[in-house]
């Protein structure tokens, strides 16, 4: 029988995954927005308080890590990166358990690689979602970038991929992807004055795949390309994808609790 997509109210959604970039958590220096993380925090915690179940993946452990070693910019060699991200990530997880436990939410540290997520480890790692979702944790997703060499370099690679398969390893209702731009757009706004928002794509297409850039801040290794990949993969799991920007988190009450169209919504085949 084949699938019809439909739309469905992301109002519905009772099991979330948001992932955020570096550009959402990070100034330019590499250190900490704090006024934005806090804003984070506090609306993750409240939609927790609502009933979602959250999984928060988090990149910005090596951003972190530049400005916690005073470096002016992003290393390009691995063993440099990997220290970075060694540095940065107790930083973050340091902010986040602090933050969240302000708000009397519990937190918890997952490490992953690809090669975990393409063995019995993956399965592993959804049932350890899972009974921390039934705790009321919120678990914090990460790449293990200090021992997998291959992902800083040519693997995941980024966070949105990484994302979409934790969605499909908890059996997600909707991923949502904050970044440092509105959504998907006809063409690149920042050089064309034209270029319109796509409020939602029902199919990825030709059209749709052409559209999409490259990573769009230095500390980021994301791009449109990455998160058009990790809508293909959340849509045909029956996962709705959605890519808005972080710069506003309390747009996600608009989102998640009133079906109000914020970003580009990837609709999922189901």
């Amino acid at each position: 029988m084949e699938t019809e997509t439909t739309l469905r109210r992301l109002s519905e959604s009772q099991r979330i995954v948001i992932k955020v970039g570096t550009s959402t958590l990070t100034h330019r220096t590499g250190r900490m927005n704090l006024r934005r993380f806090h804003n984070l925090v506090r609306v993750l915690a409240d939609l927790s308080n609502a009933g979602r179940q959250l999984i928060l993946v988090s990149s910005g452990a090596v951003g972190l890590g530049v400005g916690q070693l005073g470096l002016r910019e992003r290393p390009t060699d691995t063993p440099s990166k990997q220290a970075c991200a060694a540095v940065g990530q107790c930083e973050l997880m340091y902010l986040y358990d602090r933050q969240f436990g302000n708000y009397s939410v519990n937190v918890a540290q997952i490490l992953l690689t690809k090669a975990v997520l393409t063995t019995n480890g993956g399965e592993n790692a959804g049932n350890c979602m899972e009974r921390l979702l039934e705790m009321g944790v919120i678990p914090i997703v990460n790449e293990n970038d200090t021992v997998a060499i291959d992902e800083l370099e040519l693997e995941i690679g980024e966070n949105d991929s990484l994302a979409a398969i934790v969605a499909g390893l908890v059996h997600a209702d909707t991923l949502v992807l904050m970044s440092d731009i509105d959504g998907l757009y006809s063409a690149d706004p920042h050089k064309d004055d034209r270029a319109e928002l796509i409020p939602v794509v029902y199919e990825i297409d030709s059209f749709i795949e052409s559209i999409a850039g490259g990573a769009g801040t230095p500390n980021a290794r994301g791009g449109m390309a990455t998160k058009i990949s990790a809508a293909k993969m959340a849509v045909t799991a029956g996962i709705d994808m959605v890519i808005m920007n972080g710069e506003k988190p309390e747009r996600l009450y608009e989102l998640l609790l009133e079906d109000k169209p914020v970003g580009t919504r990837f609709v999922a085949r189901r």
